[in-house]
């Protein structure tokens, strides 16, 4: 692959669907966007890890929401690991790219970074939140943290929550390229059964003993044959492969699913972007009287907020925000 073809799919998702078999999926390649989510931050390498995956699911989830919706994805822990958010917001145009932003918050004290990075969020959950926009009611789906991995996570959540059978496999870390600096890259491939899967609910007697659904619980005959053909497939696919620079994505498909007849749709560009404003934050304060405020003045008398995921800086009087706020000649 040439420098020119590996940069057309860096930070682009591939959708596909394998028309033999009723399976469609995404297929992701994370480069520059990842740098740009992780240096707002100075997060140990066992954070950025995480953080990374999270933000390579979301690239992947993210990607079957409409123009202009939110797709958000939290987890919450009890470890010292206590919370990982990622936001994606779909193009405001078709052929733009999607935004991705992404942060942790974590306890430095407690935390083991020579332990297994998915054992420091301890027990929680996992969700998905969907923003529709303006007068419609937002989505929200939760499972159990279980299986391991974050991606085992969505993998529960997708079987619990949505009834549809889904398998990750993922790769991601810092790389060098020759007469290059170190940076973070992912790849990622996602399968998933198409959703006449969905009302097929499972028997009680098929639930797992955790007491979640497993893909196994959803499909039989022809159907869990097919699943299980396609996730033998996906097990043979090497890091390398997913992350390039040597296979294209559209060559990686054809060399798994060639006789499942692979159908490629256009890439999804995405790009680090977030969407925090002053404005916002006086949105958000707009709740507090003038005597909450004064609790959160600071000594020189101004009133600040950062942002978590861009580490954006506000400075702001306090008089002027909040639902006693005073107001100028010219509204603000």
């Amino acid at each position: 692959m040439t420098l020119g073809q590996k940069i057309a799919w860096d930070d682009t998702v591939l959708p596909f669907q394998l028309d033999n078999i009723d399976i469609r999926g995404r297929i992701a390649r994370l480069d520059g966007v990842l740098d740009s989510v992780l240096e707002q931050h100075d997060y140990p390498p066992l954070v950025e890890a995480m953080v990374a995956e999270a933000a390579l699911l979301t690239a992947m989830i993210g990607q079957t929401v409409k123009l202009r919706w939110k797709l958000s994805l939290q987890i919450r822990g009890d470890g010292p690991l206590r919370l990982i958010a990622t936001d994606y917001y779909g193009p405001t145009e078709d052929g733009e790219p999607a935004r991705i932003r992404a942060y942790a918050s974590y306890d430095a004290e407690t935390i083991d970074l020579d332990a297994d990075p998915f054992s420091q969020i301890g027990k929680g959950f996992f969700a998905i939140l969907i923003d529709q926009g303006n007068d419609m009611k937002p989505y929200q789906g939760i499972t159990p943290l279980a299986g391991g991995s974050l991606a085992a996570c969505a993998e529960t959540y997708f079987a619990q929550s949505e009834q549809l059978p889904t398998k990750f496999s993922l790769t991601y870390g810092r790389s060098t390229e020759p007469g290059a600096d170190e940076s973070w890259r992912a790849g990622g491939l996602m399968l998933q059964h198409m959703p006449k899967a969905s009302p097929l609910m499972a028997k009680d007697d098929a639930i797992g003993d955790d007491g979640l659904l497993a893909a196994e619980d959803i499909l039989d005959g022809d159907e869990a044959e097919n699943w299980n053909r396609a996730n033998m497939l996906l097990s043979t696919v090497e890091e390398l492969e997913l992350i390039g620079p040597s296979v294209a994505p559209t060559d990686l498909l054809f060399r798994l699913f060639h006789e499942e007849r692979p159908v490629v749709y256009d890439t999804q560009p995405v790009k680090f972007g977030c969407t925090c404003s002053e404005e916002k934050v006086r949105q958000s304060l707009s709740i507090y009287s003038a005597r909450d405020l004064g609790h959160m003045t600071k000594e020189d008398g101004s009133l600040t907020a950062d942002c978590q995921f861009c580490g954006a800086h506000y400075v702001m009087d306090p008089n002027t925000v909040g639902f006693e706020a005073e107001t100028s000649d010219d509204g603000q």
